[in-house]
């Protein structure tokens, strides 16, 4: 199409240079079939200069594997302000999903910090053991 991304991956410059002179469709092919860093740049500068036919692409970038470039997609939808509801719908269930991943991540920080208090509980057979030692000797009567 416009080059062959496979070859040589654009530099954070050369996605900054298509942003200032509106080459969208140079970032829409970016955000297709670059590496996870140049599709994070690419969603970035669609944000501030996509139009309304980038938002398919857009759509299928919010099931990235990398999350960043998932969340910079679903920014960038935010930013052109779709009105569509199925579009309305799919961003603000991804963003509730994004949120349940932070506070998922944040609880397991909290459980790693925690401190816990290990008490050493007494087993009853060796309880009992200690019980019949002492009656043991006692004298009798």
């Amino acid at each position: 199409m416009l080059f062959k991304l496979k070859l040589t991956q654009p530099s954070e410059n050369t996605i900054d240079y298509w942003v200032n002179t509106n080459a969208v469709e140079k970032l829409e092919y970016t955000l297709k079939h670059g590496n996870y860093k140049t599709r994070l740049w690419a969603a970035e500068g669609l944000e501030h200069e996509g139009r309304a036919s980038s938002v398919p692409v857009l759509l299928y970038t919010i099931n990235d594997k990398i999350q960043n470039v998932s969340i910079a997609a679903l920014n960038a939808l935010e930013a052109l302000g779709c009105n569509n509801e199925l579009t309305i719908s799919i961003t603000s269930k991804r963003f509730n999903w994004v949120k349940t991943i932070r506070d998922k991540e944040e609880k397991r920080n909290v459980i790693i910090t925690k401190k816990h208090n290990i008490y050493r509980w007494k087993r009853a057979s060796k309880q009992s053991f200690d019980r019949v030692k002492a009656q043991l000797k006692k004298p009798i009567r």
